[in-house]
């Protein structure tokens, strides 16, 4: 009996079929393996991951294996992305026993839930120094069979440590306070040794594109002026925009490059990377003015909508690495490469020597079986751009007509969120109205199908219908982040109203009373380990996202409860931010905006005045980071909604702007280039 065909998550509909017997994560599963007294396996993947799949057809598609696991095993389903707690735990102590992790994930428990094997991809006949799933499979069941006893000391060892580990307890008292100059200049020195100075980005391969990192080296610039946090940025920028990570047909980023050169991307799309880039390329152009990064930025705010939106307003996970080639059979990235004859059929012989020449398609190719990832190695040399442009729009067409990536379109809070912030950012710096009410579609549908009225999120949803997962920090965080943002660009208030019952939830059910944060809530399903870790991974952690909107919201509320929240969370970046700097970048980041204040700027005028748009525009784009921004009207019938607005009158009749930092205002502005040179440190 395959107990997974109810559910909502795409990627355990992809096992549905399975001749597995799965069982979703509940507590009947482990009830099930109490009474049958056998261990449980535990698989944990995602719906675009490629080895996942791969695993899936080589094993869980194989009748042998799967009445082997139906005879000796109770076997339980996880999509990382609905249950990050569960995976958290897991992969925690994955890491720790093998020294690396990844997905599909592999661990074998007890009834009790206590891990006592681990793995990762299982190849299906030995290979590469790898046993078979097979040879694990029955290795696992002899064990359990015959030396009960020492299984079940191990895995209570293992739970026992996992359970063990404290965070507080790690940070000494230098590191419980706030990061401060020093801190912030180590970070920046340990990153300048790790960055690739010929290739951009930081690191060798496989390399990840280090978006809140170049948050924090944008901030770090506007504070301080360093050129060198700047140029990383430029050049990281550039090579990736310039490389096959970008889809340079489409828009939008690819999940890495298993290059150091960003030539071969890992083909799948994530909702977060593509939201956190978009953002991070507009904020480079808010700095530089870079054509290259308003046209990214541009490209993938278009590409979230027209390829990530869904029905209901909000926006989907991710667009999987495979698709089929053509022939019946599903390769990565088929769906994006390029051959010199498939030039050849679209464009002609003329226009393919142009296009291969742009894009670095070659006769060898870049990637597999004579096919070529589409880069700009030198668009210098071509300056035709109208040919160009042409050949673009009919490659697109061309490409179009392929078979399309799957695509997982469960809504999860925490990327919504991010994506929120960005579009409305975007939109607001380019007058693209549109991308802001796609943004505001998205904040709509959190509202109406992820919060309920106790102002709890539920993490994800399909179809318009909320699925049965508790929201995790990150949620919380995330979407708070994306609702002050989006009231920043719009001047509607209600948006800070709904951050705040986010945020006031993290304090009660997130919160330690030593200012630590916890994945989970307070009162969430109870595992081996409360997860709690602070470093960035793909996206912001939960952690460092609560401490950056705890404090945004504190600036536009005046709330000393907010702000002594934000400050006791940033003293992890106090430990980690000079000795891990490519893990806590979006802690940084947010700890450039503590340094600087951050800048509150309160815009008030008549929604129809152009002044007050120019203001409003200008206050926008002032550089210093993590700046605030609020809109309204000072004759509101209602009063404003947004404390930040509270008191402030136009001047002589005349739309006007107001930046306090500190507890301290300036006098108030009425010219836009007053109010930007206000917003430059």
């Amino acid at each position: 009996m395959n107990r997974l065909a109810g559910v909502t998550s795409p990627y355990l509909l992809q096992h549905a079929d399975n001749p597995v017997d799965w069982w979703p994560w509940t507590p009947e599963a482990f009830e099930e393996a109490r009474r049958r007294n056998v261990p449980v396996l535990l698989s944990v993947g995602y719906s675009s991951c490629h080895w996942c799949h791969v695993m899936a057809h080589e094993s869980f598609e194989d009748e042998a294996i799967a009445a082997f696991l139906n005879e000796h095993f109770v076997s339980v389903k996880v999509d990382r992305e609905e249950r990050p707690d569960v995976d958290a735990v897991y992969m925690e102590a994955v890491q720790a026993a093998t020294g690396h992790g990844g997905w599909p994930m592999t661990v074998f428990l007890t009834p009790e839930a206590e891990p006592f094997y681990f793995g990762t991809y299982f190849p299906p006949t030995p290979r590469q120094g790898m046993p078979s799933f097979r040879q694990i499979l029955e290795g696992v069941r002899s064990a359990w069979a015959d030396r009960r006893e020492e299984v079940g000391e191990v895995a209570g060892r293992i739970a026992a440590d996992l359970a063990g580990r404290s965070l507080s307890a790690s940070l000494g008292d230098r590191e419980r306070q706030p990061p401060g100059p020093a801190e912030l200049a180590s970070a920046l020195m340990t990153l300048t040794r790790e960055f690739d100075a010929v290739r951009g980005g930081f690191g060798g391969a496989p390399k990840f594109p280090p978006s809140m990192v170049l948050e924090f080296l944008l901030r770090h610039h506007a504070r301080t002026g360093s050129e060198g946090a700047l140029q990383m940025v430029q050049a990281t920028c550039e090579a990736m925009a310039r490389g096959g990570i970008y889809d340079q047909l489409g828009g939008g980023f690819a999940r890495y490059a298993v290059d150091a050169t960003w030539t071969v991307p890992h083909f799948e799309k994530m909702l977060w990377d593509n939201a956190l880039l978009c953002r991070a390329y507009a904020h480079l152009w808010r700095s530089t003015g870079s054509d290259l990064a308003r046209r990214i930025a541009l490209e993938t705010a278009d590409f979230l909508v027209r390829e990530l939106r869904t029905p209901e307003g909000g926006f989907a996970s991710a667009l999987d690495a495979d698709s089929d080639d053509g022939s019946g059979r599903h390769a990565e990235g088929a769906y994006y490469v390029w051959t010199p004859e498939q030039l050849r059929e679209v464009l002609g012989e003329r226009d393919a020597e142009l296009a291969a020449e742009y894009f670095g398609v070659t006769p060898e190719g870049t990637f597999e079986e004579g096919a070529s990832v589409l880069q700009l190695p030198d668009t210098d040399t071509l300056v035709d751009a109208e040919r160009v442009a042409s050949v673009k729009h009919r490659l697109l067409a061309a490409r179009d007509r392929r078979p399309r990536p799957g695509r997982d379109d469960k809504v999860v809070a925490a990327w919504n969120g991010l994506a929120i912030a960005a579009l409305a950012e975007v939109g607001g710096y380019f007058d693209r109205p549109d991308l802001v009410q796609a943004a505001t579609d998205a904040a709509d549908l959190l509202v109406r199908v992820h919060m309920d009225g106790r102002a709890r999120l539920h993490r994800t949803s399909r179809d318009g219908k909320a699925g049965g997962n508790a929201g995790v920090l990150e949620d919380y965080a995330d979407v708070a982040e994306g609702f002050l943002t989006l009231a920043s660009v719009t001047g509607e208030g209600v948006w800070v109203e709904f951050a705040g019952l986010l945020l006031d939830t993290v304090l009660v059910h997130f919160t330690a009373e030593d200012g630590t944060l916890y994945d989970t809530a307070d009162d969430a399903e109870t595992l081996i380990r409360r997860p709690q870790d602070p470093t960035d991974n793909a996206a912001p952690s939960g952690w460092t996202a609560a401490a950056g909107a705890l404090l945004s919201y504190a600036a536009m509320t005046g709330s000393g409860l907010h702000r002594d929240a934000a400050e006791r969370a940033l003293t992890v970046v106090t430990a980690l931010g000079g000795r891990v700097p490519r893990f806590i970048g979006w802690g940084l980041a947010v700890a450039e905006a503590l340094l600087d204040g951050p800048r509150e700027v309160a815009v008030v005028g008549p929604d129809d005045d152009p002044a007050t748009r120019a203001l409003h525009r200008a206050a926008l784009l002032g550089v210093a980071p993590g700046a605030v921004v609020a809109l309204g009207r000072p004759d509101a019938p209602e009063g404003p909604e947004v404390p930040l607005l509270k008191d402030r009158p136009l001047v002589d009749g005349r739309p006007a702007a107001y930046v306090c930092r500190h507890f301290t205002c300036d006098r108030p502005v009425t010219d836009p280039g007053e109010l930007t040179d206000r917003l430059t440190p």
